[in-house]
């Protein structure tokens, strides 16, 4: 059958539950996707109901709209462009959404952030999978991965595995150069997008011998151009929901194999009310697409620390993947804090305050520290808690 007609999110209590949680044969997310199949024609003809104004429109028809329910589409990073784009592929009815994000819902997101809402932010649930309870309300009839991780080279092929596409959402630049390597080494389109103040970009990178991947035209130099960031600069939610639904566009053109996609670099001004596209000729020197040195691709090993963009928060990755025992260090914690420490423990992480600094720990091993001072705090903060 063309679509999986139902889904239910079940919460996994115990550690050994959530390492048994597979989705599609991979044990990536703490929560249990069930789906079933079984349409008859009338149950299809109504399923195919949801979607028939798009499928009336000339650009996509029966087979298009088909050919959406069976593709799988990445959204990595479902922040202020991957919520927007998440919103409409679920809507447009792309068969399966894998949600890839590492932050968690604070209250500075929901100006530009449209999937989440102030209980999120209270709350401090991870993006991805606030993300997955709200669209799971909008179709039920698609299949909704969260997938709560940080995206490394250690874990992307795995994560990539069975993509048809992959949608940037990101806020840093490492990431994007870990995309385009990955994308390119494993034959899977992607669609490069940005947005900073009222400015955005976006482009289709296909893995095309005769076409330019990402490093043809950004180096790690340029990408990461000091304050270039929207705790700096700011971000409009107009500009970010723009250039979200213009990747999304693009996303269905991709995937249902349209002579219309974008060839070059779309370049808006929403404030200045500029609007262009940028030829970009392939670098017959490129590093990636030319020479295949995949620098962010084969980088391993060492504890890494990332301020997150637009908050006060360090991220603290663990030199490798690890499976913590939330539940007992929540007890253990407990037993060593007075009773005004408040401690939430969840399948996917750990919530609590050491009295200066809010402290999330994920299952990973990963750690996001508000208030630190800087990176060496933060790291020494971290090695209190966790010691990995």
């Amino acid at each position: 059958m063309y679509a999986e007609a139902v889904l239910k999110f079940k919460k996994l209590n115990t550690q050994a539950q959530q390492r048994e949680a597979v989705v599609q044969g991979r044990s990536l997310s703490p929560y249990r996707l069930r789906y079933t199949c079984n349409h008859s024609e009338p149950e299809y003809n109504r399923f195919m109901e949801r979607y028939s104004r798009q499928i009336v429109f000339s650009g996509l028809g029966r087979i298009g709209q088909k050919k959406l329910l069976e593709a799988t589409v990445a959204v990595v990073g479902v922040g202020a462009l991957g919520s927007v784009s998440a919103n409409l592929l679920c809507r447009a009815g792309v068969g399966h959404l894998r949600l890839i994000d590492r932050d968690y819902v604070e209250k500075n997101n929901l100006q530009r952030q449209i999937l989440y809402n102030e209980e999120d932010a209270e709350k401090r649930y991870p993006k991805a999978v606030a993300a997955c309870n709200h669209l799971s309300r909008v179709n039920s009839e698609i299949i909704l991965e969260p997938v709560v991780a940080e995206l490394s080279a250690a874990n992307i092929e795995q994560i990539f595995e069975k993509v048809d596409l992959v949608l940037d959402g990101l806020d840093n630049w490492e990431t994007r150069f870990l995309v385009n390597e990955a994308c390119y080494r494993f034959g899977i389109p992607w669609i490069y997008c940005a947005a900073l103040g009222a400015e955005t970009m976006s482009m289709n990178l296909l893995p095309d011998e005769n076409r330019p991947c990402l490093r043809c035209f950004m180096s790690p130099e340029s990408g990461s151009a000091a304050g270039q960031s929207c705790a700096v600069a700011g971000v409009l939610n107009m500009a970010t929901g723009m250039i979200a639904a213009v990747q999304t566009a693009e996303a269905v053109k991709i995937l249902t194999g349209s002579t219309e996609i974008r060839n070059g670099l779309f370049v808006a001004d929403l404030w200045n009310n500029r609007f262009k596209t940028i030829r970009i000729e392939k670098d017959i020197d490129c590093p990636v697409c030319v020479h295949r040195r995949y620098e962010f691709l084969n980088r391993f090993g060492g504890s890494r620390v990332t301020r997150l963009c637009g908050s006060n928060s360090i991220q603290v990755m663990p030199s490798k993947p690890a499976q913590l025992p939330l539940e007992m260090m929540a007890e253990q914690l407990a037993k060593n804090s007075d009773n005004r420490t408040k401690i939430e423990v969840y399948p996917f992480m750990l919530n609590f305050d050491n009295g200066r600094n809010h402290i999330q720990i994920f299952q990973d091993g990963r750690a996001i520290i508000e208030n630190a001072r800087d990176e060496t705090e933060a790291l020494s903060i971290y090695s209190e808690y966790v010691g990995l």
